[in-house]
C-alpha cells in the first residue's frame, strides 16, 4: 500500500510542470538494443556454476542481445493494433553502436582497448546476422526507431583499469565475453561497469564526452540518419556535454523527472526537469512517466495493469504517456519463455489502450519532441 502511495505521488510529481496536450499520445521508449551483456545461456550456466549469482539479476538472468526471432516476433505484436491514425504501435530503440573487441584487448596484453561494431557482434552470433536489416525494416515498417544510447554499454576506462590490475570477476567476464561482471557470491550488487558515462576526474570526463560523439557518428553512418534524441546510459550525465551532442544533431534528450548529474569529486546530484523544458541550446527534455517492465517485476506487481494506471494518470493531467520498457522484456535468447510471456503481455497492454483511448496516438520519441516544438506551453 505504502509502496502505492510513493508511486502514485512520484507519478503525479512528474506529470505537473512542462506541455501540456489534450491528445492522447502514448510513446514506448525502450534502452539496450545492442548490447550483450549476458552473452549465452551457456555462459549463464558457467556463471552460475562459478558462485556468480546472475540468476537473482534480471539484467544477467534475461538480457542478450536481440535474435531475429526475437525482433520478428516483437514486430508482430506492434503490428497487431494501430491507432487513430491506422499507425501501428511503435518503439523508439535505444540502440549501442559498439561492443568489445575482445581478442584484440587480450593481444594488447589488456593494455589498450577496442571496440567492435555491432554489424560484427550480430556475424559473431547464432540467430543474429540479419538483425541490422531487421532493424531497418522495423523503422521502415514504422514499428522500430532506432536512436542513439551510446557508444557500447561499458565503462570503457573502469572496464580497462580493471583488467590491467587483474581483477578476478572482470576477467572471468572477459573470458566469457562479457562486458563486465557482477561481483563473485552473494549479495554483492550488479554490474556496475556498464555505468557507461560515469567519470573519475577531468580527463576521464573528456573522454566520456569523446566516446559520445563517436557513438553519434557511428549511428549515423549505420542507420543513414543522425540521432535526434539522446538517452544515457544509467540515467548519468554531464550538462557539460549538451552543446557538443547538440552540435551532433541532437535535439531532445530522453529521460526520468531526476538525472543523475556527476560531479568531478565522484559524487552525483539529482537534477530535475519537465517535459518540454528547453535548455540553453535549444534541445528539449522527454520524460518517462509510465513502466512497463515485466522481466524486473518478476510477476510480483501486474506489469499491465501498473502500466495502464500509469498512463491514465498521465492523461488525466494532460500529459502524453511515455513508457520505460526495456529491451530485457522481449529477449528470448537466453529464455525463450521470458520473451514469450512478455509478448503476451505487451498484445495485451497495447489491446487495452486502444480499447480504453480509441482516439490514442502512437509516437516514437522524435514525433513527440518534435509535436512539442510545434506548440510548447510551459507550466513549470
Amino acid at each position: 500500500m505504502i509502496k502505492q502511495l510513493k508511486r502514485s505521488i512520484s507519478r503525479g510529481l512528474t506529470n505537473i510542470p512542462g506541455w501540456r496536450t489534450d491528445r492522447k499520445i502514448v510513446v514506448i521508449e525502450s534502452d539496450d538494443w545492442g548490447s550483450i551483456r549476458m552473452p549465452s545461456k551457456e555462459v549463464y550456466n558457467k556463471c552460475l556454476a562459478a558462485g556468480y549469482q546472475v540468476d537473482n539479476i534480471a539484467y544477467e538472468r534475461f538480457d542478450s542481445l536481440a535474435s531475429e526471432e526475437d525482433l520478428e516476433l516483437l514486430f508482430e505484436v506492434l503490428n497487431s493494433v494501430t491507432d487513430y491514425n491506422a499507425n501501428p504501435a511503435v518503439i523508439t530503440a535505444n540502440i549501442l553502436t559498439t561492443n568489445p573487441d575482445f581478442e584484440k584487448i587480450k593481444a594488447s596484453g589488456y593494455q589498450e582497448y577496442f571496440y567492435e561494431l555491432i554489424t560484427k557482434t550480430f556475424e559473431s552470433y547464432p540467430k543474429h546476422s540479419n538483425c541490422l536489416n531487421l532493424w531497418k525494416e522495423g523503422n521502415e515498417r514504422g514499428l522500430f526507431y532506432p536512436q542513439s544510447h551510446g557508444r557500447e554499454h561499458l565503462n570503457v576506462s573502469l572496464f580497462m583499469n580493471a583488467l590491467k590490475q587483474g581483477d578476478k570477476d572482470v576477467l572471468f567476464g572477459f573470458k566469457n565475453r562479457m562486458p563486465g561482471c557482477i561481483p563473485h557470491g552473494e549479495g554483492q550488487g550488479g554490474n556496475k561497469y556498464v555505468e557507461a558515462l560515469r567519470f573519475s576526474d577531468q580527463a576521464d570526463k573528456e573522454e566520456k564526452l569523446a566516446i559520445i560523439l563517436e557513438g553519434l557518428d557511428l549511428f549515423k553512418d549505420l542507420m543513414g540518419y543522425q540521432s535526434q534524441s539522446f538517452i544515457p546510459p544509467n540515467h548519468i550525465w554531464s550538462s557539460d556535454y549538451n552543446k557538443a551532442i547538440s552540435q551532433k544533431g541532437v535535439q531532445f534528450l530522453q529521460g526520468r523527472r531526476k538525472m543523475k548529474e556527476l560531479l568531478l569529486n565522484g559524487s552525483t546530484k539529482l537534477k530535475s526537469h519537465y517535459l518540454g523544458e528547453k535548455n540553453k541550446y535549444g534541445q528539449r527534455y522527454l520524460l518517462r512517466n509510465a513502466v512497463f517492465e515485466p522481466s524486473l517485476s518478476r510477476g510480483k506487481i501486474d506489469s499491465v495493469t501498473q502500466c495502464l494506471k500509469d498512463i491514465s494518470a498521465a492523461f488525466r493531467m494532460n500529459k502524453p504517456a511515455v513508457i520505460c520498457s526495456h529491451r530485457l522484456n522481449y529477449v528470448g535468447f537466453i529464455d525463450e519463455r521470458n520473451r514469450d510471456n512478455n509478448l503476451k503481455l505487451l498484445e495485451e497492454l497495447l489491446s487495452e489502450i486502444i480499447k480504453k483511448w480509441p482516439n490514442v496516438e502512437f509516437m516514437n520519441s522524435v514525433q513527440l519532441g518534435r509535436t512539442i516544438g510545434i506548440k510548447n506551453v510551459d507550466h513549470s
